[in-house]
């Protein structure tokens, strides 16, 4: 993969993780359209105290410092992507991946089947579908695409 700017990635501090989770609501009220009111009220205290601290986390910064998208790993694989929605296609997210990929040795996701901008994206990153399950981690029927980046990325 090609390089990242380095200088807007930061690690991030778990004083920074109601932050974190305000941009993963936006994110999500954003690009999750298959998700109720009542899946994103259940899921927003899961990321804030059970998944932000169980990832290695990287932040995308504005030349004034401010978080504008964030990726969390754990495991090799890519657990979470979020870019504030005003910071969207200006390529955080690109960075964030590489960097994942790069550095933190990710080479796997999934990633909602409902979401084809997110599935796009990661098939633009060089990752193929390697799988399918038809419910995400909770149980939830929300089907989830298993990918793991190519050994060519294209």
């Amino acid at each position: 993969m090609s390089t990242y700017p380095n200088q807007h990635l930061s690690t991030v501090d778990n004083s920074e993780f109601a932050l974190l989770t305000e941009i993963w609501e936006q994110s999500v009220r954003a690009t999750h359209d298959f998700l109720s009111e009542a899946d994103i009220q259940d899921l927003k205290p899961r990321v804030l105290n059970d998944y932000l601290p169980l990832m290695a986390l990287r932040a995308y910064r504005d030349e004034a410092g401010n978080v504008q998208g964030f990726i969390g790993a754990l495991n090799g694989k890519i657990e979470m992507l979020f870019i504030a929605p005003g910071s969207r296609g200006r390529g955080i997210g690109k960075a964030l991946v590489r960097y994942a990929v790069d550095i933190m040795g990710a080479h796997e996701l999934d990633v909602n089947e409902q979401n084809p901008q997110a599935l796009g994206f990661y098939q633009r990153m060089g990752f193929q579908v390697v799988g399918r399950s038809a419910a995400d981690g909770q149980g939830n029927p929300f089907p989830l695409l298993h990918m793991k980046l190519a050994a060519t990325p294209a």
